[in-house]
């Protein structure tokens, strides 16, 4: 049975963590990992996942994403094959619905699988 997603991003490859995050975090809350989006980042911190997804022409309509670990009851990792397929896949299931997550070939998928569980088994 296939779920459709509520939300499918693309993770090129991971970036120094953007400056502008800062003034969305709350108190204690730390960035831990950034990747480049299609047209924005994401940033894991040591409480959520925060998706900016810049829209229009221009890019200055920002939508964001704030995914707290605590709503995230499964998730599973697939590595690229070697021939012929090339991108990797991590999925949330949470309490709003299912994420998709593709990964660029710059991704290492086992530190980010490895963040995503040790962020959501020490957080709950």
């Amino acid at each position: 049975m296939e779920i459709t997603p509520i939300a499918a991003w693309t993770f090129m490859s991971e970036v120094p963590i953007p400056d502008d995050i800062h003034p969305i975090l709350v108190e204690g809350e730390q960035p831990v990992a950034a990747y480049k989006t299609f047209r924005d980042s994401a940033v894991f911190t040591n409480r959520r996942l925060v998706v900016r997804d810049a829209q229009g022409i221009t890019g200055k309509k920002v939508e964001l994403y704030s995914l707290p670990y605590s709503s995230i009851n499964m998730w599973s990792s697939e590595n690229a094959g070697k021939i012929l397929d090339f991108s990797a896949e991590l999925e949330l299931w949470t309490r709003a619905g299912h994420i998709k997550i593709k990964l660029g070939k710059g991704v290492d998928i086992r530190r980010l699988d490895h963040l995503i569980s040790h962020m959501v088994l020490n957080n709950s």
